[in-house]
């Protein structure tokens, strides 16, 4: 899924940095991304339950990290979904109890697809007891998201990162979960494919359980997505991955040696690590779940075809679609600040 960097021409973000508790914090920064960091209402936090199919491709990780650092939300619930979901559920154990927030339950999902044991993280995890984790989790992951969703005072924003069995699953339990939801995802494909590839393609997330894409595509909430035309090009080099590698922080520590340990899978050339990211697809919909000043988007019908496909359709559900970059330099400094930033205490117990 990896996306080859593009270099445009665009704004250049100008901005004073401050060294704060060895990381590099962003103290003065331009307009554009000033509106992205900071919401109207400083004290108010977002409800949300992010699923993820975290330790197949490495973005759920970093975007896992970019949840966490985000004072906007108030982290309900994590999913884990497909295949070895007890071994996904190990990964994001350990993350949370390594930042200080083993106060955020689990959820273990629809274990469906590939079954083998493991996944390409596992060595990250090799001497991590989830038995001895301090936190709570939810053994029946989609049960878990019902009764976060349906006893929850107030609407939740519900962030897919890969793909959507566990979520269909939960409709086709209990369909009124769709009322009281707000979707925000990274699927499909519209008009540019991988690699910023200018048809589309049969994207992943979508394409390796299309009737649950179709189910989800078709639910009675509101939905927001950001395909390929705008996830596939994110990525972090340059000065921005220094100064990444050179927070030393226990987020940004445990980001890099799970990059590490996936690269080493045979993923990519290990040595990437040590200089740039791959491409960040699922930061954006975490971004998504906030804000989109950075972003243009569209109000488009969207039906996922029998094999796969997510095709502009008048008479399909309406979607808000991401499709184009206004800033896409401010956002990858953007979740540089985030990644980077320390968090703290109130922030830490979601308060």
């Amino acid at each position: 899924m990896n996306a080859k960097k593009r270099y445009l021409p665009v704004a250049v973000l100008a901005a004073a940095l401050v060294v704060f508790g060895g990381c590099e914090k962003v103290e003065k920064v331009s307009t554009e991304v000033k509106s992205a960091i900071f919401p109207a209402d400083k004290n108010a936090k977002q409800a949300v339950i992010l699923d993820t199919d975290i330790c197949d491709d490495i973005d759920d990780t970093w975007a896992l990290a970019m949840l966490l650092q985000s004072p906007e939300f108030d982290v309900k619930l994590i999913t884990t979904e497909v295949g070895d979901t007890t071994a996904r559920t190990k990964v994001v154990a350990k993350i949370l109890q390594t930042v200080g927030r083993t106060d955020i339950p689990i959820g273990t999902g629809v274990a469906i697809g590939d079954m083998k044991t493991g996944h390409r993280q596992d060595g990250w995890v090799k001497d991590f007891d989830l038995s001895k984790y301090p936190g709570k989790i939810y053994p029946d992951g989609v049960q878990a998201m019902i009764d976060t969703i349906m006893n929850s005072p107030e609407p939740i924003t519900l962030i897919a990162i890969g793909p959507l069995p566990n979520v269909a699953a939960a409709l086709e339990r209990e369909p009124n979960i769709a009322k009281k939801v707000r979707f925000v995802g990274m699927q499909g494909s519209i008009r540019r494919g991988y690699g910023e590839k200018s048809k589309p393609e049969k994207e992943y997330n979508i394409v390796s359980f299309i009737k649950a894409s179709q189910t989800v595509f078709t639910a009675q909430w509101d939905m927001t997505i950001t395909p390929l035309d705008t996830c596939g090009m994110v990525s972090l080099d340059g000065d921005d991955y220094k100064k990444f590698l050179d927070c030393n922080s226990p987020i940004t520590n445990a980001v890099i040696e799970n990059y590490r340990v996936w690269a080493k899978s045979g993923n990519i050339n290990e040595a990437q690590a040590g200089s740039r990211s791959s491409t960040l697809f699922d930061t954006v919909a975490i971004y998504l779940a906030m804000r989109h000043d950075l972003l243009e988007t569209e109000n488009l019908g969207i039906r996922v075809t029998d094999d796969g496909r997510t095709r502009i359709d008048g008479n399909a559900k309406k979607i808000s679609c991401a499709m184009k970059w206004k800033n896409l330099d401010a956002f990858e400094k953007l979740l540089v600040e985030r990644l980077t930033s320390p968090v703290g205490p109130a922030d830490a117990n979601g308060r």
